[in-house]
């Protein structure tokens, strides 16, 4: 008999489908609802952003951004938080290596930048509200407290995530779970910082020049 001719007799079985392999696994359905969490908060901070740009000039005759921004301060909170985000990377290299040394000293370190950043805010909040300069005295102001607010949330929900963290760690070590969340953590981190790029250049850079 020939061979190949044995071997066309042999019949094929199809591929299983997606519905015979059974469920994805959890680390990677969670890994997928992270990131869909993740494009909703960019597509959120879009909608603020697109707000703040259509009211920037509503001020019904109150203050402006050039007469309320301090851009000392501004740059300051943004060196805390660029710099945070480079201490979170290497608190991640840290993680990869198993170095509870090192992923303390960055997590310490980020949390410390991250929390001199939203004092900064919120001295920055309250000194416009001292001033008057609250959310409901114009359209261009609601618009700002609600994009940098926003931001500002995010930011404490960050460091909360972080100090879980470091606590998880001490308890369980370095095992997949928390590895996994360490990572998520320090992906959430970064785009914070991404956004606070885009509320620098838009409504600080900007907004002094109006």
């Amino acid at each position: 008999m020939n061979i190949a001719a044995a071997i066309d007799s042999v019949p094929q079985q199809a591929p299983p489908s997606a519905s015979e392999t059974g469920p994805a696994p959890k680390r990677v359905v969670v890994a997928y609802g992270f990131w869909i969490f993740l494009l909703s908060d960019i597509v959120m901070f879009a909608a603020l952003f697109a707000s703040y740009a259509i009211l920037v000039h509503a001020t019904a005759g109150g203050p402006t951004g050039a007469q309320l921004f301090n851009q000392t301060t501004v740059a300051i909170e943004t060196a805390c938080l660029l710099v945070s985000s480079y201490t979170c990377g290497l608190m991640s290299l840290a993680i990869n290596s198993r170095n509870r040394v090192g992923m303390y000293l960055g997590a310490v370190i980020t949390f410390a930048l991250g929390a001199a950043f939203l004092t900064l805010e919120i001295r920055e909040f309250a000194d416009m509200i001292a001033r008057g300069a609250t959310p409901q005295r114009s359209a261009f102001l609601s618009a700002f407290f609600t994009l940098v607010g926003c931001h500002g949330l995010h930011v404490t929900l960050g460091l909360v995530w972080l100090l879980v963290m470091m606590v998880q760690v001490a308890m369980m070590g370095f095992v997949a779970n928390v590895q996994h969340r360490l990572l998520c953590f320090s992906l959430f981190w970064h785009a914070l910082d991404i956004v606070w790029v885009g509320v620098f250049t838009v409504v600080y850079l900007m907004g002094v020049s109006l």
